[in-house]
């Protein structure tokens, strides 16, 4: 929809540490070295005959956390926002064999029928969680309709771009939306399965693990995450290292 780029935070270096937000370096167009610097973005996207899109990258900020979660909800209210949509993950006990879960919520009634439409259950997570959650809990105090949609990621599989879970949150949005899909995600998901795969072949360990997983598939709305999850043994930890490598290297690659 030709997104347009409006608005980024002027010192990002006030909210987050560079050190575990990593800066990247690249070649532009023209061949020249550059250097990116992780940020919060929004971009504006008018759809005609649809809804008009408000996107926002947001960053677990490191500090000034209040002030930023203002920032954000202002931000909304300034544009006239009718509804805040939070896209995210998090790793649970869930087989890569299955489809990825996706679990959320909703503050409106039309919200609420949509989840409802899409099969969304409700989640009954307890635990650590993000603070840019704040920003849907303040958002209905100045009107807005709140969702929230979170795809359960398999906890051996923690990868940067993980393409199944971005993929499975592509298709629930497009289907509320009607935003076309993207078929790069879906073929990128079908290789990191085949290389999980070829590796889950060469640890029986997990592969047991795994079943069990599949034996408890969608149980785990009812069940706090605490309850599914048993410790990681010393070989699983190492399995998980050498997949976050082998992505890692073929990422640069």
């Amino acid at each position: 929809f030709q997104a347009e780029d409006i608005g980024r935070i002027a010192r990002p270096g006030n909210f987050f540490d560079f050190t575990r937000y990593r800066p990247t370096i690249y070649y532009d167009e023209e061949d020249h070295r550059q250097v990116a610097v992780p940020n919060t973005y929004v971009t504006f996207a008018r759809r005609p005959g649809g809804n008009d899109l408000l996107l926002l990258h947001l960053l677990e900020p490191h500090s000034h956390s209040d002030f930023y979660i203002e920032s954000v909800v202002r931000l909304l209210s300034h544009f006239g926002v009718k509804r805040y949509c939070l896209l995210g993950s998090m790793y649970d006990y869930v087989p890569h064999t299955m489809p990825l879960l996706v679990t959320g919520g909703a503050v409106g009634q039309l919200a609420a029928q949509e989840l409802e439409r899409l099969g969304i259950e409700g989640s009954k997570y307890e635990g650590p969680t993000t603070i840019t959650t704040l920003v849907s809990q303040k958002a209905p105090q100045l009107g807005m309709d709140t969702m929230s949609l979170i795809v359960h990621l398999p906890q051996y599989t923690q990868l940067d771009d993980d393409y199944t879970g971005a993929a499975r949150l592509m298709d629930m949005v497009a289907s509320l939306y009607g935003l076309p899909t993207d078929s790069e995600y879906y073929e990128k998901a079908g290789r990191q399965l085949e290389e999980i795969n070829e590796a889950l072949n060469k640890n029986p360990q997990l592969k047991s693990i795994v079943k069990d997983m599949e034996a408890q598939y969608g149980e785990h709305p009812q069940r706090k995450a605490e309850e599914r999850r048993p410790p990681l043994s010393r070989e699983v930890e190492r399995f998980l290292s050498e997949m976050e490598r082998k992505f890692k290297d073929e990422g640069k690659g």
